[in-house]
């Protein structure tokens, strides 16, 4: 309970620190509204309110991607350049669970991304914000934030050797929203993309909200975020342990 207590606080904590940027909100919040409006009006073609309802959600999950891409993974270059690296390695508490508060909270301001999206499409465009499942579907965004802040977290353990770490993650941003399908249908991509984005936690989190949202089921995606989740924090935290063994061996936690 202590360890759990842990995360949730620093969750809590950074989550409003990550708040108080203007640009993790302009990312946020405004970034995947220009992204919903070339959805809205490709979608519109079809004049039916559930396609741009469609296009919405995928928007919303375009920007919790985008910010896990732009921050989540260089988490760790971060609190180099900061200068507590250090400090946090040192903690008492084990690095991971110092680590994975940041980057899921960096997923977190994604909620900033689906109220802009839906109020966005609701005004601008009309699209209504009639849910099917509304329990299934509030449940859906806390699953997906938290997958893919996991995806995140597994990012930054892959990425603290590489000097331009933020650079690189970055530039995964756009390959990842196009394989998962969040705003092109995956069936319309070629069919060596389908296995790489079942293992991509967008995917997933995106059909479980679009499911919930438009009438269809949405316990196996959310099966497959939480299985994901799982693989992706237990990778992470092999990944970190070797990180911190070699960086304590060469002393090297303050070199950037």
């Amino acid at each position: 309970m202590r360890l759990v207590r842990l995360f949730f606080v620093s969750l809590r904590i950074h989550f409003k620190e990550l708040s108080a940027s203007s640009f993790q909100i302009v990312t946020a919040a405004i970034w995947p509204l220009i992204f919903a409006t070339l959805a809205y009006f490709m979608f519109r073609a079809g004049a039916r309110a559930p396609t741009l309802l469609y296009a919405s959600l995928g928007a919303a999950v375009l920007g919790i991607w985008s910010l896990t891409a732009s921050s989540a993974g260089a988490a760790i270059q971060r609190q180099r350049w900061q200068g507590i690296l250090e400090l946090l390695v040192a903690a008492p508490a084990p690095f991971f669970l110092v680590l994975a508060p940041i980057t899921v909270a960096i997923s977190g301001l994604g909620i900033y991304s689906i109220a802009a999206t839906l109020l966005w499409g609701r005004l601008l465009f009309g699209v209504p914000l009639h849910v099917e499942h509304l329990l299934t579907f509030a449940l859906s965004i806390p699953v997906a934030i938290l997958s893919i802040g996991m995806l995140g977290l597994l990012l930054a353990s892959v990425l603290v050797v590489y000097r331009s770490a933020n650079a690189f993650s970055v530039a995964l941003e756009y390959p990842v929203w196009l394989i998962t399908g969040l705003l092109v249908p995956i069936s319309l991509l070629p069919g060596w993309v389908a296995p790489i984005a079942w293992g991509l936690a967008p995917t997933w989190g995106m059909r479980s909200m679009r499911n919930a949202a438009l009438g269809g089921s949405s316990w196996p995606a959310l099966a497959a975020c939480l299985g994901l989740s799982l693989a992706y924090a237990t990778l992470a935290y092999g990944l970190l342990g070797v990180f911190e063994r070699r960086a304590r061996e060469r002393a090297t936690l303050s070199l950037t």
